[in-house]
């Protein structure tokens, strides 16, 4: 007789494990389809799935039906349903007549730059200059300890350097000083200078009981002793041209540091003139 032993029920029942078999759970929320499993479907009838449609409060119409995706039910395509009327109107002829004014003015401001410049870089305007070609210091009265009369003749040199564009010189105003203190002003007429020009200016500038302080008083005589006497002369004119059919004007100021010998014979010594544009 064979020693049969029927077999023996495992001490363990057989499950399995979360850690033993990869497990994802059904109503994760990632999930877009149901999952599927080799069990056998159970045989209890599943109800339907109800789809209710609901109207828009703003609409009339019913909302399109809710599609199905693998099972499940995606969200309404639309929720809410906003009809806009749309307002048709003509443009107003008083603003396409601005838009072309504005447009006519912008090409003629293009144009008129575009001139300007060429103009500009074609004459290239230069600064007139201001000189003294002689001087002559004819009389030094000292009247008092604090007044004196003087009498000068200026030989004024105003040169046209533009080779293509004449100038014209108006306001002019000379004056004399002497240690920062204005002693004589002479002003000059007009006048025009042709392009490459030069034109000699006499004026005569005089000292009429003018007022010096002590300091300046004894100053001036010891110049007068020492035979070199500094006087300084300070012009200020406007000029004017027209740059093709562009008019256009600005200010000069010249300044002359001049060193004389003394009266009644007294010549220019020395002369540095500088003209600056305002």
């Amino acid at each position: 007789m064979s020693n049969l032993h029927p077999p023996q029920a495992s001490e363990t029942p057989p499950w399995e494990t979360p850690s033993s078999k990869w497990y994802t759970p059904i109503n994760t929320p990632w999930r877009t389809t149901p999952r599927r499993t080799n069990s056998t479907p159970s045989t209890t009838p599943i109800a339907p799935t109800e789809v209710i449609e609901s109207k828009s409060p703003l609409s009339h119409q019913s909302s399109p039906a809710t599609p199905k995706l693998d099972g499940m039910e995606s969200q309404p395509l639309h929720e809410t349903m906003v009809l806009l009327r749309l307002r048709t109107t003509r443009t107003s002829p008083w603003i396409w007549c601005g838009a072309a004014l504005c447009f006519i003015f912008s090409i003629l401001l293009i144009v008129f730059g575009i001139a300007t410049l060429i103009l500009f870089l074609a004459v290239r305007p230069r600064t007139p200059v201001f000189d003294i070609s002689n001087a002559k210091l004819n009389t030094i009265l000292f009247e008092s300890p604090v007044y004196f009369n003087g009498d000068m003749l200026l030989q004024l040199n105003f040169t046209n350097r533009n080779k293509k564009l004449n100038v014209r010189f108006e306001n002019l105003l000379i004056e004399l000083w002497f240690a920062n203190i204005k002693i004589a002003t002479q002003g000059v007429l007009p006048f025009s200078l042709r392009n490459g020009k030069t034109r000699l200016e006499p004026i005569r500038l005089i000292s009429a009981s003018i007022f010096l302080p002590v300091n300046h008083i004894i100053e001036l005589r010891r110049q007068v002793t020492s035979n070199r006497i500094d006087y300084e002369i300070r012009s200020k004119f406007k000029v004017k041209a027209v740059l093709g059919f562009v008019p256009y004007s600005y200010w000069l100021h010249g300044s002359c540091q001049l060193q004389l010998t003394s009266p009644p014979g007294g010549g220019l010594v020395s002369r540095n003139c500088t003209t600056k544009r305002w």
